[in-house]
């Protein structure tokens, strides 16, 4: 129900249904940070963008809401402001991994990957089971010409999900730089074996 109000764009019924389904208030910084994320999934930016300024008007120390509003810039290539958001998220909630992980996302995009890099080895520190933070410390490590450490963490990531196409990818990368030519190509092989399964 929420997500047809969304899509008839009957915003604050969707806010309410979300609201009711969590359990929360309908008026309330929760459920207007809840139905953000919800807008942001259905790609409804600039609604999703409002509800999260919203609810941090009404509980400016909402963990979690500068996260939301900086994959919001993200999705909008304005990295200055996702770092901003993303900086934000992590000194006010600092033992939140995923706030380090969209940091290092960030930092890559914008081609800073000294910072990239720090980010995202404090979110491996801080949630070591999670491939977000491998994955992209590869991609950044093999930005950085650093092969042999790419492919050390992102062996890691494909023993923890082998179905990932992207790691896969990323490590033939970096086996190619390493010379490695056979293995090169199984990984470039098995990424496109598994691309092709998730379409």
């Amino acid at each position: 129900l929420a997500l047809c109000y969304i899509d008839t764009r009957r915003y604050d019924d969707a806010r309410h249904a979300f609201a009711s389904q969590y359990g929360f208030p309908p008026d309330s910084a929760a459920a207007y940070l809840l139905a953000a994320r919800m807008f942001l999934r259905r790609e409804y930016v600039p609604v999703a963008k409002e509800s999260a300024i919203k609810a941090l008007d009404l509980d400016p120390k909402l963990p979690m809401a500068h996260v939301l509003l900086g994959e919001i810039a993200l999705a909008g290539e304005h990295l200055d402001d996702a770092i901003a958001e993303f900086e934000k998220e992590r000194v006010q909630n600092p033992l939140e991994a995923s706030s380090y992980d969209r940091l290092g996302d960030a930092y890559t995009r914008a081609g800073d990957y000294t910072r990239a890099q720090q980010a995202l080895q404090q979110a491996l520190l801080l949630e070591p089971n999670s491939t977000g933070p491998y994955i992209l410390l590869g991609k950044v490590l093999l930005k950085r010409q650093d092969a042999v450490n790419a492919a050390m963490y992102l062996e890691r990531a494909a023993k923890m999900d082998p179905g990932n196409s992207m790691t896969h990818s990323l490590l033939g990368q970096a086996y190619r730089l390493l010379g490695r030519a056979e293995d090169a190509t199984r990984q470039t092989e098995l990424a496109q074996k598994h691309q092709s399964a998730n379409q």
